[in-house]
Formats: structure tokens, sequence, C-alpha cells
């Protein structure tokens, strides 16, 4: 039963790490060139939806 929950847990945490990894391929977002923190995450929402888009494509 451990093993399982630990799987689960892997597969979770290399998710949101594979995700944080494309997210650092947006120059604006990987160097924080926005000086606001609103603009900031404006722009980290921006690139996840592209993402988000571009893996929803793919699929369809």
């Amino acid at each position: 039963m451990e093993t399982l929950l630990q799987a689960a847990l892997y597969r979770e945490r290399n998710l949101i790490e594979r995700f944080f990894s494309k997210l650092k391929h947006f120059c604006r977002v990987a160097t924080r060139y926005d000086k606001l923190a609103t603009n900031y995450l404006a722009m980290v929402q921006l690139a996840s939806m592209r993402l988000w888009l571009r893996a929803y494509e793919s699929t369809a």
C-alpha cells in the first residue's frame, strides 16, 4: 500500500516539475522581467494557458 502511495506522489510531483520546466521556457517568466507582482502573475497565467492549449490541441 505504501509503495502505491509513493508512486502516486511521485507521478504528481513529476507532473508539476515538468510543468515548471516548460514554464521557464518563457523568458519573461524565467527572468521575472515584470517588476509588479500583478503583471508577473498575469504573464504566468498567460504562459500556463498557452501550455494548456498546446497540450489540449495535441490530444484533440
